[in-house]
């Protein structure tokens, strides 16, 4: 059983044994000691055991202190239920503030399962699996298709697709073949790989990426509890002036001590800031509510204050502003060919491939119309040319498609075109036809998300991305952010994290969104790490402070909104609660003011607080 259920089966089990003895109480006219001895016990067993280790340790003023004294005085007073009562109230304020602020950013399971298990170290002619820790850099390892690549290393024979999306985040799969640098972490996805290993697993960039996770987390400070602060001061007054209060008057009223030190303990349990205790996290709750509601998921009360603060905010490209889903774009036709015949040929030869970019482009000319005209030509000897390109016949014309070096290589004279995007030139019949422009298409709330977040006062806003960098730019540029910049492998957008994270005002916060697995270490390492969580990765979402459940930017702008609203509510309800606790402790003071007036002013308080608190559910973002 978690803490969390243990912790509400003691103050469920409290507050019955309270309620009990309360209702007895008023019935029989009896004080039934023993259950509010019981009650006190199960709800402040552990403050009053934490008040005595803290002394013990020098630390005399803290909640913890405060509240022991004030309830073991109001026992001296025979003010039995008050006692109780004080720390029900205490107890429930704390188990309010549990359930707000969750584990956040510790569990990187998920993150693990890009570490490979073994690796196919090549001996001799024998293959033998062994622990990617045991293969050193000059050894010969073989990748089959669909296993992890466990170590960095070079090609010396084969040639396949990888899946690098662990790494850069990118959708697109990248060629490998001989002389080709692959990474560990890649997923080899079709042929067989025969890699020279340059790097020890502890170097390897799979490693990497795990290692700065799990150091990140540990850099960023916990937001200090303002109740932990306020006491630092509010409790040694409150004590000494209680203990001026028992013992001036009692020296100058010679005989008066009884009252005065009845006095003193009332003061010293209206001082008990359970109200406060409770309002400030139910503040915070309510705002972490209303920003679920909007599909918002913020891990803690001290991430949606930190929404306040936000200076800079970092983008990932691919997922984050981008779909991540790659289509055709445009499309510049030549030499007396049209579009339609363009995308034709196009998609006739690349009617054999299940790559990405033969997907769009098959998406784009119909898959309907595509399996009717093959059906009324006949298309063969399909060629896939290693890091070119394919060639097919049909009906005896050759069609080429791919990139620039395939038009060299076969000698067609052809324009090169200046489009943002991965370019597939085609030809047909030795003639250029045209380019077809495949790119990934932004979310369309992308450029309101920029623009509403330097409305609410965000400086600086960047993309960082492992997509070529000029495509970065153009697309940076369209949004409309200030910064921007491409081919970045996980840790080098560590590096490039700090460098911004330097130069953000002193007291503004980092904020940095991403949606994948290479993401992960910048997210953890950000003063407030966003993933995307319908698309998300569950590494980056673990390693997260908060989570965009419908993978909107613009829910960031809602963010600071919700965030904004929740510091008003919880400011007037501190204000409140002060004002009215000094009210009654000048009343307590003076004797106007009993025990039972004290903590029912104290319940009043603490219950037009959380209903202040409720407004910020009902708020209109």
């Amino acid at each position: 059983m978690n803490n969390e259920k243990l912790n509400l089966i003691r103050l469920l089990t409290g507050a019955a044994i309270f309620i009990t003895g309360f209702i007895l109480e008023i019935i029989t006219k009896y004080d039934f000691f023993p259950l509010f001895l019981t009650a006190y016990i199960i709800l402040g067993g552990d403050i009053v055991y934490r008040a005595l280790k803290n002394i013990f340790k020098g630390q005399f003023f803290d909640e913890n202190f405060l509240m022991s004294i004030a309830t073991i005085g109001a026992f001296i007073l025979g003010e039995f239920s008050e006692a109780a009562a004080v720390m029900l109230f205490y107890q429930a304020g704390e188990y309010f503030q549990d359930m707000a602020v969750r584990r956040s950013k510790k569990s990187i399971t998920d993150l693990m399962d890009i570490r490979p298990d073994y690796a196919n170290l090549k001996e001799g002619g024998n293959i033998v699996k062994v622990s990617p820790a045991a293969v050193r850099p000059g050894d010969i390892i073989v990748i089959k298709p669909g296993e992890k690549i466990p170590l960095d290393g070079i090609v010396i024979e084969g040639s396949s697709m990888l899946d690098t999306s662990a790494l850069t985040g990118e959708s697109v799969p990248r060629k490998a073949e001989i002389k080709s640098a692959v990474l560990s972490g890649c997923v080899n996805l079709n042929g067989l790989l025969t890699v020279e290993v340059t790097k020890t697993f502890g170097e390897s960039t799979v490693s990497k990426i795990i290692d700065l996770v799990e150091n990140a987390s540990g850099k960023k400070a916990k937001t200090e509890n303002f109740i932990t602060r306020f006491a630092r001061y509010y409790t040694p007054v409150v004590v000494i002036l209680a203990f001026l209060l028992a013992v001036i008057p009692s020296l100058l009223l010679d005989g008066e001590w009884r009252t005065w030190t009845h006095r003193a303990l009332v003061f010293l349990v209206i001082s008990c800031p359970c109200a406060l205790v409770l309002s400030i996290p139910m503040g915070f709750f309510a705002g972490l509510g209303r920003a679920a509601k909007n599909g918002i998921l913020i891990k803690g009360g001290n991430f949606l204050e930190a929404f306040n603060q936000l200076d800079t905010v970092v983008f990932d490209k691919t997922g984050t502003l981008t779909r991540g889903v790659f289509k055709v774009t445009s499309m510049q036709n030549a030499n007396g060919f049209n579009e339609k015949e363009l995308l034709e040929f196009a998609a006739l030869a690349e009617s054999f491939s299940n790559h990405p970019i033969a997907v769009s482009i098959i998406n784009e000319y119909g898959k309907d119309e595509l399996k009717a005209k093959s059906a009324s030509v006949s298309i063969d000897d399909y060629k896939e040319i290693s890091g070119c390109g394919i060639s097919v016949n049909m009906n005896g014309k050759i069609i080429l498609a791919g990139n620039d070096k395939l038009m060299e290589k076969n000698n067609i004279t052809f324009t090169k075109s200046q489009s943002t995007g991965t370019k597939i030139y085609i030809s047909y019949n030795g003639l250029y036809a045209g380019c077809v422009v495949i790119s990934d298409e932004i979310k369309k709330d992308s450029r309101e998300a920029v623009s509403a977040l330097k409305e609410r006062g965000v400086r600086r806003t960047v993309m960082l991305s492992g997509d070529n960098p000029g495509i970065a730019r153009v697309i940076a540029a369209e949004i409309g952010l200030d910064e921007a910049y491409g081919g970045l492998l996980p840790h080098e957008k560590v590096e490039m994290m700090e460098k911004i994270n330097a130069k953000k005002n002193v007291n503004g916060k980092l904020a940095f969104v991403g949606d994948g697995i290479n993401d992960a270490p910048v997210l953890a390492m950000a003063d407030i790490g966003i993933a995307m969580g319908a698309l998300g990765s569950d590494a980056a979402i673990e390693a997260s402070d908060a989570v965009l459940m419908t993978d909107e930017p613009s829910k960031l702008a809602e963010a600071i909104d919700i965030a904004r609203f929740t510091k008003k509510i919880v400011r007037q309800n501190i204000i409140f609660v002060l004002t009215v606790k000094t009210a009654f402790l000048v009343l307590g003071a003076f004797g106007a003011a009993t025990m039972w007036e004290a903590v029912f002013a104290d319940v009043g308080v603490s219950l037009l607080a959380v209903l202040n608190s409720m407004r910020i559910l009902n708020k209109k973002i």
